[in-house]
């Protein structure tokens, strides 16, 4: 999947393909999909109860793109997307990390492969600061453990049992993106 994800990042840098929020990633990419896979089912905001998980076990409830076979419905490979616009960093960091949590959650109900996909043009999401929840994103440093709510009351906390290294790899411009697999 890095790899087809690749492909499509480079059709984004050769101006094939046009994203401009998370609304038009997750339909390109879809759409992607939908051309590399003919054989897989490809559909957007699926609930985890479509594939037979108990939705009160899990951080989220709808996956952004999930690919199954249509002849038994089991989730083969979940996709969680994000393109932030609107600054809130630490916030918008935060919900990277609900993501992985729920990628991992997913792993552990069966899913056999789950990734998050961020692409960012706000530079402030790879450079800067490399301090508190800066640091999985600018700094190099493993996500991993108990990441705590970084502003406001602080009262919330993602699990995230694998190590992940974020890897920023340039698309065009600002517009970077990387891709986090779950463990």
């Amino acid at each position: 999947m890095e790899e087809i994800i690749a492909a499509f990042a480079n059709r984004v840098r050769d101006g094939n393909i046009e994203i401009y929020n998370e609304f038009s990633l997750q339909h390109e990419l879809g759409i992607y999909l939908r051309e590399r896979l003919p054989l897989k089912k490809i559909q957007f905001e699926r609930n985890v109860s479509f594939f037979g998980m108990s939705k009160a076990e899990f951080v989220k409830r709808e996956i952004d793109i999930s690919i199954f076979d249509s002849s038994d419905q089991s989730l083969e490979t979940a996709i969680e997307l994000k393109y932030p616009r609107n600054g809130q960093h630490p916030e918008q960091m935060f919900s990277f990390c609900k993501d992985v949590s729920f990628t991992e959650q997913l792993l552990r109900a069966g899913c056999k492969q789950a990734y998050v996909v961020i692409f960012a043009e706000d530079r402030l999401f790879y450079e800067g600061s490399q301090t508190g929840i800066y640091t999985y994103f600018r700094g190099g440093d493993d996500l991993t453990g108990t990441i705590q709510k970084p502003t406001g009351r602080r009262d919330t906390e993602w699990q995230i049992q694998g190590r992940y290294s974020i890897e920023w790899r340039p698309v065009k411009d600002s517009l970077k993106y990387t891709v986090i697999k779950a463990q």
